[in-house]
């Protein structure tokens, strides 16, 4: 049994098993232990899926025991990676982590690249192009493919459709008829409000906030990996659109709002009748909603739909044996087959991240009764960049915190934006 030491529940699940992937030749015939490391960042039954594609790959392929680790969130996956390895303690050999933090993992050495691997595949090349681009993207640095797309989503605006057509609105379109329509079915009694129309939460405050950069004109990112534009017109308009929310039309609650994991089950019970969240919240949303939920992206200045991807990779994490390597990696494209990537999406709401999976009889059945669960793959169609940049994580708390300064009115938009930029193209001085 392991001795490696990490926050949150560990699960040890025991079995006899060898290489999964059909790919490349095991390493020896000695017994292997791998563990990976997880976030749960949405109210889906993550760990108990996991679990069962554990059990099911050491049931297949003796010599291997894989135990499944809960670490809490995204932040919590990566500083546990950091602090164990920082320390000379035993890393996991896989853990999901952000995509976006590809750049700051690579740089400090804590992952390896996967293109060995993949290159040793017969069909190494299919393999990575069956993956949806908008969700590859965030795979390659300094040439070398460095994680495959897992637990991925994009965000979306939940609606009550029901609620929309029995007071005669029709989808909101643009922001003007967005502000007006969650005007309109926002609800009081006396100063109480008894339903929002709409609740935008910053849980994750620049993700949320890019669509709404770039549906005024311009994404907070650009081509390259030391390229920001936090001080234009798109982004200063975008956060005066946000606050006339709450401040004009009194649709929202104001200033940050600090309430990613309750605008689920406001919606759902009817307390709210739109919400801007991940996509990967839907079977969640589905299952627990009594009325016809609809999804979008989010609606531009003067109309399109805009969204950007999330969610987490498969990362194989450095200082492990050849042995753990070649079995990291045959779990990681086990994780990733197409069935187990459409069991994946039914089962949580993210999105499958290969397009072979839609093919899937299981998924097609599933879009054929939720259809909802086809359009979050289509509003990839209009997807942007997703913040992503060296020393992401100083600029990233940069950006946070002269957005939400903005957003609670203890800034002026310009002003916090000015500053966000000055501080950040400090902070990517080095890189560039």
């Amino acid at each position: 049994m392991s001795t490696r030491l990490m926050t949150g529940a560990l699960i040890v699940l025991v079995a006899a098993g060898a290489f999964a992937s059909g790919q490349a030749e095991p390493v020896g015939d000695q017994p292997v232990t791998i563990q990976i490391a997880y976030p749960v960042a949405v109210d889906a039954p993550v760990a108990e899926i996991l679990d069962g594609y554990a059990e099911e790959f050491m049931a297949q392929y003796p010599n291997v025991e894989v135990e499944t680790i809960y670490a809490g969130g995204y932040p919590d996956v990566k500083t546990t990676i950091q602090t164990t390895i920082d320390g000379g303690g035993d890393a996991p050999a896989l853990a999901v982590m952000l995509a976006t933090d590809l750049f700051d993992l690579a740089n400090a050495q804590y992952i390896e690249p996967l293109t060995p691997y993949l290159d040793a595949m017969d069909d190494g090349q299919a393999y990575l192009d069956d993956f949806l681009p908008a969700f590859l993207a965030n795979s390659s640095y300094m040439d070398e493919i460095w994680s495959l797309p897992f637990q991925r989503s994009a965000v979306v605006m939940y609606y009550n459709a029901d609620l929309l057509q029995q007071t005669g609105h029709t989808v909101p379109s643009d922001w003007e008829s967005l502000a007006q329509t969650a005007s309109d079915l926002t609800e009081r009694t006396g100063d109480t409000v008894t339903r929002w129309g709409i609740e935008w939460p910053t849980g994750w405050p620049y993700w949320l906030f890019q669509p709404l950069a770039m549906g005024a004109g311009r994404n907070i990112v650009g081509d390259s990996d030391t390229e920001v534009y936090f001080d234009t017109p798109a982004a200063i308009d975008a956060i005066g659109y946000y606050n006339s929310l709450s401040h004009e039309y009194g649709a929202m609650p104001e200033g940050v709002q600090a309430s990613w994991g309750n605008v689920v089950p406001n919606f759902v019970s009817g307390n709210t009748a739109m919400i801007v969240h991940s996509s990967g919240s839907l079977s969640n949303v589905l299952s627990q909603a009594d009325f016809e939920v609809g999804v979008t992206g989010i609606p531009g200045r003067d109309g399109g739909s805009y969204s950007v991807p999330g969610g987490g990779n498969l990362y194989m994490v450095s200082g492990l044996s050849d042995a753990e390597k070649q079995a990291a990696f045959d779990f990681a494209v086990f994780l990733t087959e197409p069935a187990r990537a459409a069991d994946f999406s039914i089962r949580t709401g993210y999105i499958a991240t290969r397009e072979s999976a839609f093919a899937d009889p299981d998924m097609q059945a599933w879009i054929a009764e939720h259809p909802q669960a086809g359009q979050t793959r289509d509003v990839l169609a209009s997807a942007g960049k997703e913040l992503a940049v060296q020393n992401l994580g100083e600029v990233r708390t940069i950006f946070h915190n002269y957005l939400q300064a903005a957003f609670n009115g203890e800034m002026d938009p310009q002003a916090a934006m000015e500053a966000a930029q000055q501080e950040a193209d400090a902070a990517l001085e080095d890189f560039r």
